[in-house]
């Protein structure tokens, strides 16, 4: 059975994937003034290392939305800032590009 064809999936949503991607965006705002690239592959990079680093959060409901919504506030974001963190400086030392 293709279950993509059987079934929307469209509220199936990773909530890790959505906090990285946050948080990666503030910290690339001042990516110059810390030498980070912040090419295509380099960004890209950056995020599939810090996701891997995290434990996914999926949820498929407006109650899960808002457990999730809660996460993002409390001990589950210092574990994304962290993992963007060290995503970044791998990246930085490491770049792909070159």
């Amino acid at each position: 059975m293709d279950i993509e064809k059987s079934y929307d999936l469209s509220f199936l949503v990773n909530d890790t994937e959505h906090m990285v991607l946050e948080e990666l965006g503030r910290r690339l705002e001042s990516a110059d003034a810390e030498g980070v690239c912040d090419c295509q592959e380099c960004v890209v990079d950056m995020a599939a290392l810090a996701l891997n680093m995290l434990e996914p959060r999926y949820h498929a409901s407006l109650l899960g939305t808002m457990y999730a919504h809660a996460d993002q506030a409390g001990a589950y974001a210092e574990k994304v800032a962290k993992a963007v963190a060290e995503a970044m400086g791998k990246v930085k030392s490491n770049p792909s590009h070159i």
